[in-house]
């Protein structure tokens, strides 16, 4: 670099040396936590391409496998909690469903108050055509691992769910 382009610089004053040594320099915990974060963002990074690779979006599946997993119809406040969404961002994700008919809303059979979501027939359809591959995607990159390293992957993220 010319003696020019260092006067150009900023200097970086003691407070930002130290912050910098600060987030540099993270114990054993905080450390393990952000490589599992940037992990789980790298493998679901992998399941998002596959999804938009299909014309899909992976949050819209993900309402419609969970909504399957509960047998095929919820409450749309039991599915929000679920997903970990607001009350208000479940209905931004349940329009486009309903709208593209994946899913069905009707009067709750008690309480006439609440609604009832449920998986539609082309909502069943589009996630068995459409899983396995998303599958096949994210097992390739899992398959980084050992089947045992994959074992114990699952018994310690199961520990820290337990916490």
């Amino acid at each position: 670099m010319d003696h020019l382009q260092e006067e150009n610089l900023p200097l970086i004053d003691s407070k930002q040396d130290a912050l910098q040594e600060y987030l540099l320099h993270l114990p054993l915990p905080n450390t393990a936590f952000f490589t599992m974060v940037e992990a789980t963002a790298n493998l679901v990074a992998v399941s998002e391409k596959y999804w938009q690779s299909q014309g899909l979006n992976g949050a819209r599946i993900r309402v419609l496998v969970e909504i399957a997993k509960d047998g095929g119809t919820m409450l749309p406040s039991v599915l929000a909690e679920k997903i970990g969404v607001t009350k208000a961002n479940i209905s931004l994700l349940l329009t486009p469903l309903e709208r593209d008919g994946y899913i069905a809303r009707a009067e709750h059979a008690r309480d006439g108050r609440k609604t009832v979501i449920s998986i539609t027939d082309a909502g069943r359809t589009l996630l068995s055509g459409h899983l396995p591959g998303n599958r096949e995607a994210v097992a390739r990159q899992m398959g980084k691992l050992d089947e045992q390293e994959q074992h114990q992957l699952i018994v310690l993220l199961q520990k820290l769910n337990r916490s």
